[in-house]
């Protein structure tokens, strides 16, 4: 039997995130006898994946992180990497700021296929996100493919629109739907487990960073609360999952508001699936986003939410999700969350489980299913030919 193509795909961490939890998906679902994955991260760290893929008969190496000052120890990293494993015949690189650095070095040294892959429409604030643009101004010029999870983030990472347009392809952040689907067994366990039962839930998953604007929905529950006592509602929780470098600002922040004892701090969770059905409406107040699969997921389980219209519409693919203006009052986006928490109170003899089961179907057909683009991304890799 032939050896599997390898794939090697580069990320900052191999944490439990957005792209990086995409890839998992695809890894877990993809025939892995006829094509392996292969990872680089951006530091020496061992991180929450790592087991897994070794599990699964990958690699994880190790490339140090990118500042600038190391330009040419992070480049001989790669060519040394590169001339050890002439084995890898695609790279797709899913962070992008240094993409146009390693993907020449990959190219040069016969990697068959080299792809950059937009997954953000945006960059942090300050020098850094000005570094980035830079870095970036000619990656389209550098790879061999360009992958997309919306229009949006494929033109704030190649640029030109109609560049995009012509060149570009559209890889949906697909997600195993079958996980998501609701089930009134698990809601019950964890809302039990979590002593929420009797409360209106509002759920966010997402690192701490700049671009999820924490702050922003701390803002929004404050609201809520007010809005509550006021109108005889269930008491309404906020439920983080995700860490990040802003996770501890966040939480003294929710002190000084007086309303910690109103946020749930989840962490990262392996089985973020289960959380979802313990929610009562999702919330997305995001800067900007490539296309976050969070949204996706949130459908999948068929909850109702908002999500910033700063966020690509491609996420919004059920009846569920309403967009709406973070320049807009807290206070607007806690009042149509109170609705929907008046609304439950109104429907709550109608059947949920029905309602809610039947979303992971909607978002199947809206070809956000992982079984389906593992068959498609596996026909790419071995002809290098998208269907």
């Amino acid at each position: 039997m032939s050896s599997p193509i390898i794939v090697l795909h580069v990320v900052g961490r191999l944490d439990i995130g957005g792209a990086e939890s995409r890839i998992m998906d695809l890894y877990r679902n993809i025939d892995r006898e006829k094509v392996q994955f292969h990872f680089v991260q951006h530091t020496s760290d061992r991180c929450a994946f790592e087991e897994e893929v070794e599990r699964l008969g990958g690699r994880v190496y190790h490339v140090p992180r990118f500042n600038v000052k190391n330009y040419f120890t992070y480049k001989k990293a790669w060519k040394g990497l590169f001339q050890t494993h002439s084995e890898i015949k695609v790279v797709q690189g899913h962070m992008t700021s240094t993409a146009a650095i390693y993907l020449p070095i990959a190219k040069k040294a016969g990697v068959e296929i080299t792809i950059a892959h937009a997954r953000s429409a945006g960059v942090d604030p300050g020098l850094k996100g000005h570094l980035t643009r830079f870095l970036r101004r000619d990656l389209y010029k550098k790879c061999d493919y360009r992958f997309t999870c919306s229009g949006m983030a494929g033109e704030s990472v190649f640029g030109n629109q109609k560049e995009i347009s012509r060149k570009a392809t559209f890889i949906p952040n697909a997600i195993d739907v079958d996980k998501f689907k609701f089930n009134k067994g698990v809601r019950e366990q964890i809302r039990y487990e979590l002593g929420i039962r009797d409360k209106f839930v509002i759920g966010h998953v997402g690192r701490f960073s700049h671009m999820k604007n924490h702050k922003y929905m701390l803002q929004i529950l404050e609201q809520c609360i007010r809005m509550e006592k006021e109108r005889g509602l269930s008491e309404t929780v906020l439920m983080f999952l995700g860490d990040g470098d802003l996770k501890e600002e966040i939480m003294e922040q929710a002190v000084a508001m007086g309303i910690s004892s109103r946020v749930l701090f989840m962490g990262n969770k392996r089985d973020v699936y289960r959380y979802y059905q313990a929610m009562d409406y999702f919330l997305l107040p995001s800067l900007y986003e490539g296309l976050p699969g969070t949204a996706v997921e949130a459908q999948a389980s068929g909850l109702k939410g908002i999500m910033s219209d700063s966020v690509t519409a491609e996420a919004v693919v059920t009846d569920l999700i309403q967009m709406r203006s973070i320049k807009e009052e807290p206070k607007i986006w806690a009042e149509e969350i109170m609705r929907a928490s008046q609304k439950q109170i109104e429907d709550s003899c109608g059947d949920e489980e029905v309602r809610r089961s039947s979303y992971a179907e909607v978002v199947k057909q809206a070809s956000f299913d992982v079984k389906e683009q593992a068959k498609r991304m596996q026909e790419f890799y071995l002809t290098g030919k998208l269907s």
